[in-house]
Order: C-alpha cells, then sequence, then structure tokens
C-alpha cells in the first residue's frame, strides 16, 4: 500500500467539469482504498503554512507557566486550549468501549506530547482557551484567521468528494458543516530518548481514528506519521513528508456517512525512519510539529447513510445519529 498523491489544481483553477471529476474521483479511490491522500497544489500558500508553523514554534518555546495561562478545561466536554504531555490519552481501543481496567491500563503509558485547540470564536458550547495577547503578541489574530482559510481549502476538498461519490450537489456535504465547530491543533513533540518509546514506557500517539467527517494535517520535515495497510492489519506504513502538502485523511463520521465505502484509517506517530532521527549518545529523537485540522459538522446535523451509498443489496449499516451525540460518546472516553 502507499499513499497517493493528487495534484489538487484542476480543481481549484479550472471550469473544466469533466478535469474536476476527474480530481474528484482521484480523490474518493484513495479515500476507499487507502483512507489518506496528499493533496498538493491546494489554495493555502506555502508562505501561511511557513508562518503557522512558525507560531506553534513560538507558542511552544513558552515557559510552561505561560502555556498554563490558557489551560484545557477540566473533563472532557470542552476541548480546547493547552494540553501538556500526559493529559490526553488517544487510543482506538478507548474510543470502542468504556472497560474501566482497560482505560486505566492503556492510560499507563502516557503520550508524550503536547497540543493547543482552538475553534471558532462563535462556537459557545466550545470556548477558547486564548493565551493572552500580552504573553504572544499576533498569536490571536493570526491563529484566527489560519482557522477560516483551512475551512476553506477543507470545504473544496469536501465538495470534490461529494462529486466523487456521485451526489448531483457539491454542497450537500459542505451545507452540514457550517465552520464553527471544527477544530485547529498545534501539535509539538518534544525531543525524548529513542528507547522509552521503543520500551513503550511512553508513547507519541498511539494507534487511532478520527471522530470528524476529515482531517486536513500539516506536517514539518521530521517523520514519524504512519498508516495502517487496510489490506493487511497491524502493518503500517510511513506517511513520508510532502512539503507543504496536505494530508487529508476520512473521519469517522464520513465513514458513517458513505456506509463503510470511505475508510477511517489507523494512523499513529512513533519513531521516525529518517537516518538523521536520533541525535546523541542517549538517542534522542528530533522534536515534530504538525499541525491538523479538523472539519465536524453542526452539533444537530444528522449523520445519515448518504444516498448514493445505499442500495437494496447494501442497506444502511449504522443508524442516523447526531453529531453533537457522536461528539459526547467518542470525547468522554479520551479524557
Amino acid at each position: 500500500m502507499s499513499i497517493p498523491i493528487v495534484d489538487f489544481s484542476a480543481w481549484t483553477q479550472t471550469s473544466n467539469k469533466e478535469a474536476r471529476i476527474q480530481v474528484a474521483k482521484q480523490i474518493v479511490e484513495a479515500s476507499k482504498e487507502v483512507g489518506f491522500v496528499y493533496i498538493t497544489n491546494h489554495k493555502l500558500a506555502d508562505s501561511l503554512l511557513e508562518e503557522a508553523f512558525e507560531w506553534s514554534r513560538e507558542f511552544f518555546a513558552l515557559s510552561p507557566e505561560d502555556k498554563l495561562k490558557a489551560p484545557h478545561p477540566e473533563g472532557w466536554a470542552v476541548h480546547r486550549g493547552y494540553s501538556w504531555p500526559g493529559l490526553e490519552k488517544v487510543s482506538q481501543a478507548i474510543s470502542e468501549g468504556n472497560d474501566e481496567e482497560l482505560v486505566r491500563k492503556l492510560r499507563e503509558v502516557k503520550d508524550f506530547k503536547e497540543s493547543y485547540d482552538m475553534g471558532s470564536d462563535n462556537n459557545s458550547d466550545q470556548p477558547n482557551q486564548w493565551i493572552p495577547e500580552e504573553v504572544l503578541p499576533g498569536f490571536r489574530d493570526f491563529m484566527t484567521r489560519f482557522y477560516w482559510d483551512c475551512f476553506g481549502a477543507a470545504s473544496e476538498v469536501l465538495r470534490a468528494i461529494a462529486v466523487g461519490i456521485g451526489l448531483d450537489d457539491e454542497d450537500h456535504l459542505v451545507r452540514k458543516h457550517s465552520g464553527h465547530n471544527n477544530q485547529l491543533r498545534l501539535l509539538h513533540y518534544p525531543s525524548i530518548p529513542a528507547d522509552v518509546i521503543e520500551s513503550q514506557a511512553m508513547a507519541r500517539m498511539p494507534a487511532h481514528t478520527d471522530w470528524s467527517s476529515m482531517t486536513i494535517l500539516f506536517q514539518d520535515d521530521c517523520g514519524g506519521l504512519e498508516v495502517e495497510d487496510l489490506a493487511q492489519p497491524g502493518r503500517f506504513i510511513p506517511a513520508t513528508p510532502v512539503k507543504n502538502a496536505i494530508v487529508m485523511n476520512v473521519g469517522d463520521l464520513l465513514q458513517r456517512w458513505s456506509n463503510d465505502y470511505l475508510r477511517s484509517t489507523n494512523h499513529r506517530v512513533t519513531l521516525p525512519i529518517l537516518k538523521d532521527r536520533f541525535q546523541g549518545p542517549e538517542r534522542m529523537t528530533r522534536e515534530r510539529y504538525s499541525i491538523p485540522y479538523f472539519l465536524a459538522p453542526d452539533p444537530t446535523s444528522l449523520i445519515e447513510c448518504l444516498p448514493t451509498c445505499v442500495t437494496e443489496g447494501n442497506p444502511a449499516k449504522y443508524e442516523p445519529i447526531t453529531q453533537g451525540d457522536y461528539n459526547r460518546m467518542r470525547a468522554s472516553m479520551q479524557y
């Protein structure tokens, strides 16, 4: 298995219907066979992405005291603000059940990463926890603009998916997403001795799926992201960084919408495979930065099988559920 690369320019830069359909089919084919795809020549400028990573590095370089001026609220209901190493435990096993003993054992192995989550300031259910302006001047203004730029790019990909699965209206799915329920995340994986990860004393990010409609991800050149081979469960392949490309993956809700036609694939972050991945006698890993943007429907949006994804011989596999109910089910298990 390999992750396909799709040139998105024919979708964004031309009105040629056949060319746009071809791009849409390529993205859907990758989403069906792999669940992941690299998208190049999208509308987000290279300079914009470079600036986003620079802001991310500046934020995580702040002192622990300053970062904790915007802490992740207690509990699972609000997913905003700064999460310190060990607060969040990502695991597909946690997502799939409420076995308290299993959750306790999984949490014994901490995820050694830190993150900062933001969303729309108009989402009263998920109030932002902004770092004070005097601590990092300009951060809030840039991230607010970047959040909506990412929504524009993600919406175009969602329109292409709608066309690729045969919907007559390319805005069918976009109309379920006002943009106010999305999540922009800055992620930092600090340097750590390699044997701590190899011995499973700590993890970077264990295998999991995303519980949104889809994710667009930007990653630095460190590497470490891996995707499960759908043909050989348990085998993972590296999602080798492609400079400034969007790494798009299908989320659980889009898999439900498509009646399992599109695949929400397990992925994880582990040690990079690059030659310069370790430094010094303690084999210290490189730092890693990534920026995922999770596209989620509005809380009242009903997730039910799309008309082009159900037939008499292939009936709907899932009961309809609102995004709000699905989100509560998943988030309560993760924190």
